[in-house]
C-alpha cells in the first residue's frame, strides 16, 4: 500500500501523457521510500531499469549496466568500456523497440555510478541532450539517496545538464498522520501517543517503520530493532553516513559535535569543537548534511546571516547518540530499562520539540494562520556578565521555536511533552513571563508576542493556563 505521496504519484504518472521527452530527478534522504514510490507509481513496469552498485569500480558498474540491458531484452553485446559506450547500447536497445508508447527508463542510485574519472555526468548529459531530446517518447527518471550529489550534479548543474530537468521531486519523510496510517495498515493497534513516541526515534522514515512488528509494544520493538545483537537498526548509523558520503569522516565529526549541543553551534564554534580546518571540504560537508536533512541552518531574529547556527535535527541520529551508543554492555532490553527514568524524560522532551518543528504546517493550521507568510526561528540570549548591571542578573533565555508572522505577530512557543495534561505552576508561569520580557527587550520587536503552548494532551484547566492565549495539542499535530 502506498501511503500519502498523492501529489508525487500524480506528477510521475502525468509524465506518460506529455508530448515530449521527460527528464525527472527524484531525490531525498536515504530510506525515505523513493524507489518504492517510483515502482508503485508505474506498477513495476519499466522499459529499462537499473540500480547503481555501492562502492563498485567503473568496470563493475559498466558490467552490471549491461546485465540490466540483457534483463530488459537486449541481445548479447560487447562489454562497454566507457559510459558513452554504455548509453549507446541503451540507445540501440530503445531504437529497436516498437514506436508506440512511452519508453520508461528508471536509473536508481545514480550517484553510485559516478566513480572517479568515469566522466559519467558528461556521458549522461550527452545521452539526454544528444539523443533523448530528439525523440518525444522518452521518460528518464533518475533517483538517488545522495541528495547533495543530485543537487550539485543535476539540479544545479551549470554545464550541459543546466535547466534540462523537466521535473524534480523531493520526497519528504512521512508526517505523523502518514505514520499513523501506516500503523493502521499494519494493524499495530498503537495509540496516538505511541505513534508519537515511535516518531521521536524513527522520524518519518518508512523503511524504519517497516520493522515494527504486530503484537509487540513500541518498547518491545525498540529493544529488538535497536539493541539486540542482530537488530535491524543496531548498526544503521555507520551504514547511513557511509552510503551517502564517499568520505564521511568530516560529516560524522560535525554530527558528533552537534549532538552535544541541543541548540546547535555557530560555524566558528563548530570548527573549534571538531578541530577541523576552515576550508572548502568543511563547507561542502556542512552543505551536504543540510541538503540531506540531517542538520538545519537557522538565523535567530535580529541576527545576521554570518551568525547562522547549525543544529542536528535527524530523529534517528539523535536517538543513536542518546541511547544506542550508550548501550556499551550490549543490554538487549536497554530501552525497556530506561523507560520512566530521568534520562528517558529528558530525551522525550527534546525529541518532542523536534517533532513540533517538523510539523510547522500543522501548528500554523491549528492556530489559524496557515495562509499568512511566516518564518520559524530559534533564539538564545546570554546575559552580560560584566556590563549593564540591570542585565547582569539575568539567567539567560533559550527559545526553541518562534514563529515570526507577516501580520505583526510572533508566536513564542513552549513545547512540553507529558503523559497527561500539563499543569503550569507558579514557577513555570514566572519563567514564561521572563522569557517573553527578555525577548521583547533584547529584540526591541514592535510586534505582538503571543505565548503558545504545544503539549501532548493540552493544559490543565484553570489557574495559570487561563493566561495562555494559544494552545496546540498532539491531536493537532496528527492533522
Amino acid at each position: 500500500m502506498l501511503i500519502g505521496r498523492d501529489k508525487e504519484v500524480k506528477l510521475l504518472q502525468n509524465l506518460m501523457t506529455a508530448n515530449e521527452s521527460q527528464f525527472v530527478a527524484v531525490y531525498g534522504r536515504r530510506r525515505v521510500g523513493k524507489t518504492y514510490l517510483i515502482r508503485e507509481a508505474f506498477n513495476y513496469s519499466f522499459t529499462f531499469q537499473h540500480t547503481g552498485i555501492y562502492n563498485a569500480t567503473m568496470k563493475e558498474q559498466l558490467k552490471e549496466f549491461r546485465e540490466s540491458l540483457y534483463a530488459a531484452g537486449m541481445k548479447r553485446a560487447a562489454m562497454p568500456k566507457t559510459w558513452n559506450d554504455a548509453f549507446h547500447l541503451l540507445e540501440g536497445f530503445i531504437a529497436g523497440l516498437p514506436e508506440e508508447g512511452k519508453k520508461l527508463i528508471f536509473i536508481d542510485e545514480l550517484p553510485w555510478m559516478d566513480t572517479h574519472k568515469s566522466n559519467f555526468v558528461r556521458s549522461l548529459d550527452h545521452f539526454w541532450n544528444g539523443w533523448a531530446t530528439t525523440r518525444r517518447d522518452i521518460v528518464l527518471i533518475i533517483c538517488g539517496s545522495a541528495t547533495s550529489w543530485i543537487i550539485d550534479n543535476v539540479i544545479m548543474n551549470y554545464g550541459g545538464l543546466h535547466n534540462r530537468l523537466t521535473s524534480q521531486i523531493f520526497v519528504e519523510p512521512f508526517c505523523l498522520r502518514e505514520c499513523k496510517q501506516y500503523c493502521e495498515w499494519k494493524g499495530l493497534g498503537y495509540t496516538d501517543n505511541q505513534v508519537l513516541e515511535a516518531y521521536m526515534a524513527l522520524g518519518g522514515i518508512p523503511y524504519y517503520w517497516n520493522f515494527l512488528r504486530k503484537g509487540e509494544s513500541v518498547a518491545q520493538n525498540f529493544d529488538r530493532m535497536f539493541f539486540s545483537e542482530r537488530g535491524e537498526l543496531t548498526h544503521e548509523f555507520d551504514a547511513l553516513y557511509a552510503s551517502l558520503f564517499r568520505s564521511p569522516k568530516i560529516h560524522i565529526a560535525i554530527i558528533v559535535a552537534l549532538a552535544k549541543k541541543k541548540m546547535g553551534l555557530l560555524r566558528e564554534d563548530l570548527l573549534s569543537a571538531t578541530k577541523l580546518h576552515d576550508n572548502s571540504r568543511f563547507s561542502t560537508a556542512l552543505r551536504e548534511l543540510e541538503q540531506c536533512g540531517f542538520i538545519r541552518k537557522y538565523i535567530s531574529i535580529g541576527k545576521k546571516n554570518k551568525q547562522a547556527i547549525y543544529q542536528l535535527i535527524d530523529n534517528y541520529t539523535l536517538f543513536y547518540f542518546d541511547f544506542i551508543s550508550s548501550n556499551v554492555n550490549g543490554d538487549e532490553h536497554f530501552w525497556t530499562s530506561q523507560l520512566n527514568t530521568s534520562v528517558h524524560h529528558g530525551w522525550a522532551g527534546r525529541a518532542f520539540e523536534r517533532v513540533c518543528i517538523q510539523h510547522l504546517p500543522q501548528i500554523k493550521s491549528a492556530l489559524g494562520f496557515s495562509g499568512i507568510i511566516s518564518s520559524a526561528h530559534s533564539w538564545v540570549y546570554r546575559p552580560n556578565k560584566t556590563g549593564d548591571t540591570d542585565k547582569a542578573s539575568d539567567t539567560g533565555v533559550q527559545i526553541d521555536l518562534l514563529i515570526d508572522r507577516n501580520d505583526q505577530t510572533i508566536n513564542l512557543c513552549e513545547m512540553k511533552y507529558s503523559s497527561a495534561q500539563y499543569t503550569i505552576t507558579a514557577e513555570e508561569d514566572l519563567r514564561i513571563r521572563n522569557r517573553k520580557a527578555v525577548f521583547m527587550r533584547e529584540t526591541e520587536t514592535t510586534k505582538a508576542v503571543m505565548v503558545t503552548m504545544i503539549t501532548t494532551y493540552g493544559l490543565t484547566p484553570g489557574g495559570y493556563s487561563n493566561d495562555i492565549p494559544c494552545q496546540v495539542t498532539m491531536t493537532d499535530l496528527f492533522k
